[in-house]
Protein backbone atom coordinates (compact mmCIF):
# COMPACT_ATOMS: atom_id res chain seq x y z
CA UNK A 1 0.00 0.00 0.00
CA UNK A 2 2.88 2.30 -0.82
CA UNK A 3 1.98 5.99 -1.17
CA UNK A 4 -1.52 5.36 0.15
CA UNK A 5 -2.92 7.09 3.23
CA UNK A 6 -3.89 4.64 5.96
CA UNK A 7 -5.67 6.01 9.05
CA UNK A 8 -6.33 4.19 12.32
CA UNK A 9 -9.13 5.58 14.49
CA UNK A 10 -9.66 4.69 18.15
CA UNK A 11 -12.65 5.34 20.38
CA UNK A 12 -11.68 4.43 23.93
CA UNK A 13 -14.36 3.83 26.54
CA UNK A 14 -13.92 2.86 30.17
CA UNK A 15 -13.79 -0.88 29.39
CA UNK A 16 -13.71 -1.01 25.60
CA UNK A 17 -11.84 0.24 22.55
CA UNK A 18 -13.55 0.51 19.16
CA UNK A 19 -11.24 0.78 16.18
CA UNK A 20 -11.19 1.10 12.41
CA UNK A 21 -8.37 1.01 9.85
CA UNK A 22 -9.23 2.96 6.71
CA UNK A 23 -7.59 3.33 3.29
CA UNK A 24 -8.21 6.93 2.31
CA UNK A 25 -7.13 6.58 -1.31
CA UNK A 26 -9.42 3.64 -1.98
CA UNK A 27 -12.16 4.89 0.36
CA UNK A 28 -12.45 1.45 1.93
CA UNK A 29 -12.52 0.01 5.43
CA UNK A 30 -9.58 -2.38 5.82
CA UNK A 31 -10.79 -3.70 9.15
CA UNK A 32 -12.81 -2.69 12.18
CA UNK A 33 -13.66 -4.13 15.56
CA UNK A 34 -13.81 -3.75 19.30
CA UNK A 35 -11.96 -4.95 22.39
CA UNK A 36 -14.35 -5.42 25.29
CA UNK A 37 -14.15 -6.07 29.04
CA UNK A 38 -10.82 -4.27 29.45
CA UNK A 39 -9.69 -4.16 33.10
CA UNK A 40 -12.80 -5.96 34.39
CA UNK A 41 -11.73 -9.43 33.22
CA UNK A 42 -12.74 -11.82 30.46
CA UNK A 43 -11.37 -9.49 27.76
CA UNK A 44 -11.87 -10.37 24.11
CA UNK A 45 -11.62 -8.84 20.65
CA UNK A 46 -14.01 -9.00 17.71
CA UNK A 47 -12.11 -8.26 14.51
CA UNK A 48 -13.79 -7.82 11.13
CA UNK A 49 -12.21 -7.72 7.68
CA UNK A 50 -14.59 -7.19 4.72
CA UNK A 51 -15.32 -10.44 2.94
CA UNK A 52 -13.88 -12.63 5.67
CA UNK A 53 -15.23 -14.39 8.74
CA UNK A 54 -15.37 -12.44 11.98
CA UNK A 55 -12.48 -13.33 14.24
CA UNK A 56 -13.05 -13.45 17.97
CA UNK A 57 -10.11 -13.94 20.29
CA UNK A 58 -9.88 -13.99 24.08
CA UNK A 59 -6.95 -12.27 25.73
CA UNK A 60 -6.86 -10.60 29.12
CA UNK A 61 -6.24 -6.86 28.85
CA UNK A 62 -5.52 -5.33 32.23
CA UNK A 63 -5.34 -1.84 30.75
CA UNK A 64 -5.90 0.09 27.51
CA UNK A 65 -2.28 -0.29 26.44
CA UNK A 66 -2.69 -4.07 26.30
CA UNK A 67 -5.98 -3.66 24.44
CA UNK A 68 -4.41 -1.43 21.81
CA UNK A 69 -1.49 -3.83 21.49
CA UNK A 70 -4.02 -6.60 20.86
CA UNK A 71 -5.60 -4.46 18.12
CA UNK A 72 -2.19 -3.93 16.52
CA UNK A 73 -1.48 -7.67 16.69
CA UNK A 74 -4.75 -8.45 14.92
CA UNK A 75 -4.14 -5.84 12.23
CA UNK A 76 -0.62 -7.12 11.51
CA UNK A 77 -1.07 -10.83 12.13
CA UNK A 78 -3.61 -13.47 12.94
CA UNK A 79 -5.64 -15.14 10.22
CA UNK A 80 -6.43 -11.95 8.30
CA UNK A 81 -3.55 -9.43 8.39
CA UNK A 82 -4.47 -6.24 6.53
CA UNK A 83 -1.10 -4.44 6.54
CA UNK A 84 2.47 -5.67 6.80
CA UNK A 85 3.89 -3.07 9.17
CA UNK A 86 2.81 -0.21 11.42
CA UNK A 87 4.96 1.99 9.18
CA UNK A 88 2.07 1.84 6.69
CA UNK A 89 -0.20 3.71 9.13
CA UNK A 90 0.05 7.45 8.53
CA UNK A 91 -1.78 8.71 11.61
CA UNK A 92 -4.08 7.78 14.46
CA UNK A 93 -7.27 9.68 15.26
CA UNK A 94 -8.75 9.64 18.77
CA UNK A 95 -12.21 10.61 19.96
CA UNK A 96 -12.09 13.08 22.84
CA UNK A 97 -15.44 13.90 24.39
CA UNK A 98 -14.80 17.24 26.11
CA UNK A 99 -12.55 19.97 24.78
CA UNK A 100 -13.99 22.84 26.79
CA UNK A 101 -13.43 26.23 25.14
CA UNK A 102 -9.76 25.46 24.74
CA UNK A 103 -10.22 23.04 21.84
CA UNK A 104 -12.97 23.96 19.41
CA UNK A 105 -11.80 21.73 16.57
CA UNK A 106 -9.63 18.69 15.88
CA UNK A 107 -6.00 19.13 16.86
CA UNK A 108 -2.59 17.48 16.65
CA UNK A 109 -1.79 16.03 20.08
CA UNK A 110 1.35 17.05 21.98
CA UNK A 111 2.26 17.13 25.66
CA UNK A 112 0.62 20.53 26.20
CA UNK A 113 -2.62 19.28 24.64
CA UNK A 114 -2.54 16.17 26.84
CA UNK A 115 -2.05 18.29 29.95
CA UNK A 116 -5.11 20.36 29.06
CA UNK A 117 -7.17 17.21 28.51
CA UNK A 118 -6.16 16.13 32.01
CA UNK A 119 -7.41 19.44 33.39
CA UNK A 120 -10.76 18.94 31.65
CA UNK A 121 -11.37 15.31 32.59
CA UNK A 122 -13.75 16.13 35.45
CA UNK A 123 -16.14 17.72 32.93
CA UNK A 124 -16.80 14.33 31.30
CA UNK A 125 -16.01 11.80 34.04
CA UNK A 126 -17.37 8.79 32.13
CA UNK A 127 -15.53 9.63 28.91
CA UNK A 128 -12.46 11.84 29.09
CA UNK A 129 -10.39 9.67 31.47
CA UNK A 130 -10.51 6.57 29.19
CA UNK A 131 -10.03 8.82 26.14
CA UNK A 132 -6.83 10.18 27.69
CA UNK A 133 -5.65 6.74 28.81
CA UNK A 134 -6.09 5.42 25.27
CA UNK A 135 -4.21 8.34 23.72
CA UNK A 136 -1.24 7.87 26.06
CA UNK A 137 -1.15 4.12 25.43
CA UNK A 138 -1.31 4.64 21.66
CA UNK A 139 1.45 7.22 21.67
CA UNK A 140 3.72 4.79 23.51
CA UNK A 141 2.94 1.93 21.14
CA UNK A 142 3.03 4.06 17.97
CA UNK A 143 5.45 6.91 18.72
CA UNK A 144 6.50 7.50 15.11
CA UNK A 145 3.12 8.64 13.78
CA UNK A 146 1.04 11.77 14.49
CA UNK A 147 -1.87 11.39 16.88
CA UNK A 148 -4.86 13.66 16.39
CA UNK A 149 -7.75 14.42 18.75
CA UNK A 150 -11.21 14.76 17.22
CA UNK A 151 -13.37 16.77 19.58
CA UNK A 152 -16.91 15.64 20.33
CA UNK A 153 -17.82 19.24 21.11
CA UNK A 154 -16.48 20.79 17.88
CA UNK A 155 -19.60 20.80 15.67
CA UNK A 156 -21.55 22.48 18.47
CA UNK A 157 -19.30 25.52 18.83
CA UNK A 158 -21.78 27.50 16.69
CA UNK A 159 -24.39 27.67 19.46
CA UNK A 160 -25.30 31.33 20.14
CA UNK A 161 -24.77 32.81 23.59
CA UNK A 162 -28.45 32.69 24.44
CA UNK A 163 -28.29 28.92 23.97
CA UNK A 164 -25.03 28.19 25.78
CA UNK A 165 -24.93 30.66 28.69
CA UNK A 166 -26.62 29.44 31.89
CA UNK A 167 -28.72 31.70 34.13
CA UNK A 168 -26.18 31.52 36.95
CA UNK A 169 -23.74 34.19 38.19
CA UNK A 170 -21.93 35.33 35.05
CA UNK A 171 -18.55 35.23 36.73
CA UNK A 172 -18.88 31.42 36.83
CA UNK A 173 -18.55 31.57 33.08
CA UNK A 174 -15.78 34.17 33.16
CA UNK A 175 -13.72 32.32 35.80
CA UNK A 176 -14.52 28.66 35.16
CA UNK A 177 -16.08 28.56 31.66
CA UNK A 178 -19.34 27.11 33.01
CA UNK A 179 -21.52 26.95 29.89
CA UNK A 180 -23.28 24.50 27.59
CA UNK A 181 -20.83 22.67 25.32
CA UNK A 182 -22.77 19.77 23.81
CA UNK A 183 -21.56 16.33 22.76
CA UNK A 184 -21.91 13.62 20.09
CA UNK A 185 -20.92 16.37 17.66
CA UNK A 186 -19.38 14.02 15.10
CA UNK A 187 -22.60 11.99 14.98
CA UNK A 188 -24.83 15.05 14.60
CA UNK A 189 -22.53 16.44 11.90
CA UNK A 190 -22.58 13.21 9.90
CA UNK A 191 -26.33 12.55 9.96
CA UNK A 192 -27.18 16.19 9.28
CA UNK A 193 -25.07 16.14 6.13
CA UNK A 194 -26.63 12.85 5.04
CA UNK A 195 -30.11 14.28 5.69
CA UNK A 196 -29.30 17.21 3.39
CA UNK A 197 -28.43 14.72 0.65
CA UNK A 198 -31.67 12.79 1.18
CA UNK A 199 -33.65 16.04 1.10
CA UNK A 200 -31.81 17.03 -2.11
CA UNK A 201 -30.80 20.32 -0.53
CA UNK A 202 -27.52 22.08 0.14
CA UNK A 203 -26.16 21.52 3.63
CA UNK A 204 -26.65 25.20 4.53
CA UNK A 205 -30.32 25.12 3.47
CA UNK A 206 -31.66 22.51 5.89
CA UNK A 207 -33.40 22.88 9.24
CA UNK A 208 -33.22 19.66 11.26
CA UNK A 209 -33.63 18.05 14.64
CA UNK A 210 -31.04 15.29 14.93
CA UNK A 211 -31.71 12.70 17.64
CA UNK A 212 -28.76 10.60 18.80
CA UNK A 213 -30.28 7.94 21.08
CA UNK A 214 -27.75 5.45 22.42
CA UNK A 215 -26.71 4.81 25.99
CA UNK A 216 -26.04 8.54 25.92
CA UNK A 217 -28.77 10.68 24.35
CA UNK A 218 -28.47 14.10 22.76
CA UNK A 219 -30.59 16.19 20.39
CA UNK A 220 -29.39 19.08 18.23
CA UNK A 221 -31.40 21.84 16.59
CA UNK A 222 -29.71 22.65 13.26
CA UNK A 223 -30.69 25.80 11.36
CA UNK A 224 -29.33 26.37 7.86
CA UNK A 225 -26.87 23.55 8.48
CA UNK A 226 -25.51 25.10 11.70
CA UNK A 227 -26.10 23.88 15.27
CA UNK A 228 -28.09 26.48 17.23
CA UNK A 229 -29.13 24.45 20.29
CA UNK A 230 -28.27 21.15 21.93
CA UNK A 231 -29.66 19.11 24.79
CA UNK A 232 -26.46 18.19 26.65
CA UNK A 233 -24.72 20.89 28.61
CA UNK A 234 -21.62 21.66 30.67
CA UNK A 235 -21.17 17.89 30.87
CA UNK A 236 -22.92 14.98 29.09
CA UNK A 237 -25.30 14.65 32.07
CA UNK A 238 -27.87 17.28 31.09
CA UNK A 239 -30.78 16.71 28.73
CA UNK A 240 -32.87 13.68 27.88
CA UNK A 241 -33.25 10.41 29.80
CA UNK A 242 -30.26 8.12 29.11
CA UNK A 243 -29.13 4.59 29.90
CA UNK A 244 -27.56 5.45 33.27
CA UNK A 245 -27.77 9.26 33.29
CA UNK A 246 -30.67 11.26 34.67
CA UNK A 247 -30.80 14.07 32.17
CA UNK A 248 -32.63 17.21 33.33
CA UNK A 249 -33.46 17.40 37.04
CA UNK A 250 -34.13 20.12 39.59
CA UNK A 251 -30.60 20.97 40.87
CA UNK A 252 -32.03 21.43 44.38
CA UNK A 253 -32.32 17.63 44.53
CA UNK A 254 -28.55 17.44 45.01
CA UNK A 255 -28.63 19.48 48.21
CA UNK A 256 -31.75 17.72 49.46
CA UNK A 257 -30.34 14.19 49.03
CA UNK A 258 -27.00 15.32 50.43
CA UNK A 259 -28.74 16.33 53.65
CA UNK A 260 -30.96 13.24 53.82
CA UNK A 261 -28.32 10.61 52.95
CA UNK A 262 -25.13 12.32 54.06
CA UNK A 263 -23.68 12.06 50.53
CA UNK A 264 -21.17 14.53 49.14
CA UNK A 265 -22.17 16.48 46.05
CA UNK A 266 -19.60 14.54 44.02
CA UNK A 267 -21.12 11.22 45.10
CA UNK A 268 -24.58 12.38 44.08
CA UNK A 269 -23.30 13.54 40.70
CA UNK A 270 -21.70 10.10 40.28
CA UNK A 271 -25.10 8.48 41.02
CA UNK A 272 -26.76 10.79 38.50
CA UNK A 273 -24.17 9.70 35.90
CA UNK A 274 -23.93 5.98 36.64
CA UNK A 275 -27.05 4.77 38.45
CA UNK A 276 -29.88 6.92 37.13
CA UNK A 277 -31.77 7.21 33.84
CA UNK A 278 -33.28 3.96 32.53
CA UNK A 279 -31.26 2.01 35.09
CA UNK A 280 -32.45 4.19 37.94
CA UNK A 281 -36.12 3.81 37.02
CA UNK A 282 -36.13 0.09 36.20
CA UNK A 283 -33.56 -0.94 38.79
CA UNK A 284 -31.92 -3.40 36.35
CA UNK A 285 -31.95 -2.33 32.68
CA UNK A 286 -29.96 0.08 30.55
CA UNK A 287 -30.60 -1.47 27.13
CA UNK A 288 -33.87 -0.34 25.52
CA UNK A 289 -34.35 -3.82 24.04
CA UNK A 290 -34.48 -5.25 27.55
CA UNK A 291 -36.86 -2.49 28.61
CA UNK A 292 -39.20 -3.19 25.69
CA UNK A 293 -39.23 -6.94 26.30
CA UNK A 294 -39.85 -6.50 30.04
CA UNK A 295 -42.61 -3.97 29.35
CA UNK A 296 -44.36 -6.45 27.06
CA UNK A 297 -44.23 -9.01 29.87
CA UNK A 298 -45.94 -6.65 32.29
CA UNK A 299 -43.00 -5.03 34.10
CA UNK A 300 -44.53 -1.76 35.31
CA UNK A 301 -41.24 0.01 36.00
CA UNK A 302 -39.96 -0.90 32.53
CA UNK A 303 -43.18 0.57 31.11
CA UNK A 304 -42.69 3.68 33.21
CA UNK A 305 -39.10 4.10 31.98
CA UNK A 306 -40.23 3.70 28.37
CA UNK A 307 -43.02 6.26 28.78
CA UNK A 308 -40.79 8.77 30.54
CA UNK A 309 -38.18 8.55 27.79
CA UNK A 310 -40.75 8.85 24.99
CA UNK A 311 -42.37 11.83 26.72
CA UNK A 312 -39.03 13.61 27.18
CA UNK A 313 -38.24 13.07 23.48
CA UNK A 314 -41.58 14.66 22.51
CA UNK A 315 -40.91 17.65 24.75
CA UNK A 316 -37.48 18.31 23.25
CA UNK A 317 -38.76 17.97 19.70
CA UNK A 318 -41.50 20.49 20.46
CA UNK A 319 -39.00 22.91 22.00
CA UNK A 320 -36.63 22.63 19.05
CA UNK A 321 -39.40 23.16 16.52
CA UNK A 322 -40.05 26.46 18.32
CA UNK A 323 -36.33 27.31 18.21
CA UNK A 324 -36.06 26.51 14.50
CA UNK A 325 -39.38 28.10 13.46
CA UNK A 326 -39.44 25.92 10.32
CA UNK A 327 -38.23 22.33 10.05
CA UNK A 328 -37.42 20.04 7.14
CA UNK A 329 -36.74 16.75 8.92
CA UNK A 330 -36.24 14.85 12.14
CA UNK A 331 -33.36 12.36 12.11
CA UNK A 332 -32.94 9.36 14.41
CA UNK A 333 -29.55 7.69 14.84
CA UNK A 334 -27.37 5.60 17.20
CA UNK A 335 -28.35 2.35 18.96
CA UNK A 336 -31.94 2.85 20.10
CA UNK A 337 -32.51 5.64 17.60
CA UNK A 338 -31.79 3.21 14.78
CA UNK A 339 -33.22 0.03 16.30
CA UNK A 340 -36.18 0.85 18.54
CA UNK A 341 -39.18 1.39 16.29
CA UNK A 342 -41.36 1.23 19.42
CA UNK A 343 -39.63 4.25 20.96
CA UNK A 344 -39.78 6.24 17.72
CA UNK A 345 -43.49 5.49 17.31
CA UNK A 346 -44.33 6.39 20.91
CA UNK A 347 -42.42 9.67 20.68
CA UNK A 348 -43.75 10.83 17.30
CA UNK A 349 -47.36 9.62 17.15
CA UNK A 350 -50.13 12.25 17.16
CA UNK A 351 -47.87 15.14 16.18
CA UNK A 352 -49.81 15.99 13.01
CA UNK A 353 -50.33 19.50 14.37
CA UNK A 354 -46.61 20.08 13.70
CA UNK A 355 -46.77 18.53 10.24
CA UNK A 356 -45.16 15.32 11.55
CA UNK A 357 -46.77 12.10 10.37
CA UNK A 358 -45.02 8.80 11.09
CA UNK A 359 -45.74 5.80 8.84
CA UNK A 360 -45.98 2.93 11.32
CA UNK A 361 -45.26 0.22 8.75
CA UNK A 362 -42.21 2.00 7.35
CA UNK A 363 -41.08 2.63 10.90
CA UNK A 364 -41.25 -1.08 11.82
CA UNK A 365 -39.19 -2.00 8.78
CA UNK A 366 -36.50 0.60 9.47
CA UNK A 367 -34.44 -1.47 11.88
CA UNK A 368 -31.38 -2.26 9.76
CA UNK A 369 -28.20 -0.69 11.07
CA UNK A 370 -26.91 -0.41 7.52
CA UNK A 371 -29.91 1.17 5.84
CA UNK A 372 -30.99 4.80 5.55
CA UNK A 373 -34.78 4.96 5.74
CA UNK A 374 -37.63 7.44 5.54
CA UNK A 375 -40.32 6.59 8.07
CA UNK A 376 -42.72 9.49 7.55
CA UNK A 377 -45.84 9.28 5.41
CA UNK A 378 -45.80 10.63 1.86
CA UNK A 379 -48.01 13.52 2.99
CA UNK A 380 -45.92 14.48 6.03
CA UNK A 381 -44.66 18.05 5.79
CA UNK A 382 -41.73 17.13 8.03
CA UNK A 383 -39.68 14.18 6.84
CA UNK A 384 -38.56 11.60 9.39
CA UNK A 385 -35.34 9.71 8.67
CA UNK A 386 -33.45 6.87 10.30
CA UNK A 387 -29.79 7.38 9.35
CA UNK A 388 -27.07 5.10 10.74
CA UNK A 389 -24.31 7.27 12.14
CA UNK A 390 -20.70 6.92 11.02
CA UNK A 391 -18.49 8.82 13.41
CA UNK A 392 -15.40 6.96 12.20
CA UNK A 393 -15.52 8.59 8.76
CA UNK A 394 -15.72 11.99 10.46
CA UNK A 395 -12.65 11.12 12.55
CA UNK A 396 -10.84 9.92 9.43
CA UNK A 397 -11.67 13.00 7.36
CA UNK A 398 -10.43 15.33 10.09
CA UNK A 399 -7.19 13.39 10.44
CA UNK A 400 -6.53 13.42 6.68
CA UNK A 401 -7.37 17.13 6.47
CA UNK A 402 -4.86 17.92 9.22
CA UNK A 403 -2.20 15.75 7.58
CA UNK A 404 -2.74 17.62 4.30
CA UNK A 405 -2.86 21.05 5.96
CA UNK A 406 -6.40 21.58 4.66
CA UNK A 407 -8.36 21.55 7.92
CA UNK A 408 -10.03 24.80 8.92
CA UNK A 409 -13.09 24.06 11.04
CA UNK A 410 -15.64 21.29 11.73
CA UNK A 411 -18.10 22.69 9.18
CA UNK A 412 -15.80 22.24 6.18
CA UNK A 413 -13.84 19.48 4.43
CA UNK A 414 -16.96 17.30 4.23
CA UNK A 415 -17.12 15.93 0.73
CA UNK A 416 -16.83 12.15 0.75
CA UNK A 417 -19.83 11.31 2.92
CA UNK A 418 -22.02 13.82 1.11
CA UNK A 419 -21.63 11.78 -2.09
CA UNK A 420 -24.57 9.31 -2.20
CA UNK A 421 -22.73 6.73 -4.32
CA UNK A 422 -19.77 6.77 -1.94
CA UNK A 423 -21.97 6.36 1.13
CA UNK A 424 -23.84 3.49 -0.52
CA UNK A 425 -20.50 1.80 -1.16
CA UNK A 426 -19.55 2.20 2.51
CA UNK A 427 -22.90 0.81 3.58
CA UNK A 428 -22.43 -2.26 1.36
CA UNK A 429 -19.01 -2.92 2.88
CA UNK A 430 -20.39 -2.50 6.40
CA UNK A 431 -23.19 -4.92 5.59
CA UNK A 432 -20.68 -7.54 4.44
CA UNK A 433 -19.10 -7.31 7.90
CA UNK A 434 -22.15 -6.95 10.09
CA UNK A 435 -24.52 -9.44 8.47
CA UNK A 436 -22.37 -12.30 9.80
Amino acid sequence: MKNEIIILTLNCGSSSVKYQLYNWNRKTVLCKGVVERIIIGGSFIKHDVPGKKTLEKKRECVDHKEAIQLIIDMILGGESPVINSLSEVNACGHRVVHGGEKFVKSILINEEVLETFEELKDLAPLHNPPNITGIKASMKLMPEIPHIAVMDTAFLQTLPQEAYIYAVPYDWYEKYRVRRYGFHGTSHLYVSRRAAVLLKKKKDEVNLITCHIGNGVSFTAIKNGIAIDHSMGFTPLEGLVMGTRSGDIDPAIIGYISEKEGFTALRIVSILNRKSGILGITGKFTDRRDVTEAMKKGDERAKLAFNIEAYRIRKYIGAYIAALETIDAIVFTAGAGEKSYELREAALSNLECFGIEIDKERNKKAISKNHESIISTNSSKVKIFVIPTDEEIVFTEDVVAILKGEYTDPQTYRYSFEDPSYVNKMREEAYKIERR
